[in-house]
């Protein structure tokens, strides 16, 4: 059965590996012996994180470009198929952000999250899926979020994004499974990271939110994503086909409690 998980002469391309979550799923396929393909756009951190990959002992090459950029993504696709070869697994993580009311939000904002959470996805997917079509198998994995699924004031553009890369997940997979691609997302729930760590101390009113709007009562780790990724990215998924799995402590699965319940 461990074989059915390993990745071993995988070559793994992770957009936004540079940090945060996108950097916990990188290890895990990195654990599991796959060869690591890192995008960002900030220098000094993709320094770091090659830095941290290398000295983990994992192989792992880096390459600055946005993925929004399709000429960007066209020619550095194909220098890394190039150099390093093909690419056996994409991992659309790069996303951004914008919290701001939708009666209030500029629409110049609403249209760059929608570039990067959900073209950009498409732009990435469309580039390497050629190649799998050509090929005849390949793992794609689009991180989706809670919000794929429910609203919350403020994140308007970052839900409607989330929600459309969900079912770009669904319309690609129902596209290329005949070629032995499977598409699959993964929406994380609430985690600890260093940009939700201020608010992550007990007494502050979302850290109560989410301690007590999760049936496991704690906030995600990051490394809570590795299994996931690795599930997907491997032969043990190779029937799952246009799925969202949610590592969100059950957050999902349940309306919630009444206020003071244990």
């Amino acid at each position: 059965m461990i074989g059915l998980f390993d990745l071993t002469g995988k070559r793994a391309l992770i957009t936004g590996g540079t940090h945060g979550l996108g950097m916990a799923m990188a290890e895990g396929l990195a654990s599991a012996g796959a060869e690591l393909v890192i995008t960002g756009t900030t220098p000094s951190k993709m320094e770091e994180a090659l830095a941290y990959y290398t000295g983990k002992g994992y192989s792992a090459k880096g390459y600055l470009f946005d993925v929004t950029d399709e000429q960007a993504a066209e020619e550095y696709v194909a220098r890394i198929t190039e150099e390093l070869g093909n690419i056996d697994i994409l991992v659309n993580n790069a996303g951004i952000i914008k919290r701001e009311p939708a009666a209030t939000m500029a629409v110049a904002d609403f249209r760059r999250v929608i570039d990067v959470d959900l073209v950009g996805p498409f732009i990435m997917s469309q580039i390497v899926g050629r190649q799998m079509i050509a090929r005849g198998e390949g793992k794609i994995i689009n991180i989706c979020s809670m919000m794929s699924e429910l609203g919350r004031n403020s994140v308007t553009a970052y839900a409607s994004a989330k929600g459309g890369l969900k079912m770009l997940t669904r319309n690609l997979a129902t596209e290329w499974a005949k070629y032995n691609i499977q598409v699959n997302g993964i929406g994380p729930g609430y985690f600890a990271t260093s940009q939700t760590e201020p608010i992550r101390v007990d007494g502050h009113p979302f850290n109560d939110f989410i301690i007590n709007r999760t049936p496991a009562a704690r906030w995600g780790n990051p490394d809570d994503l590795a299994g996931a990724a690795v599930f997907l990215a491997s032969k043990a998924s190779d029937f799952v086909n246009g799925q969202i799995i949610y590592v969100d402590g059950g957050i999902l699965a349940t309306i919630g409690k009444p206020h003071g319940e244990n």
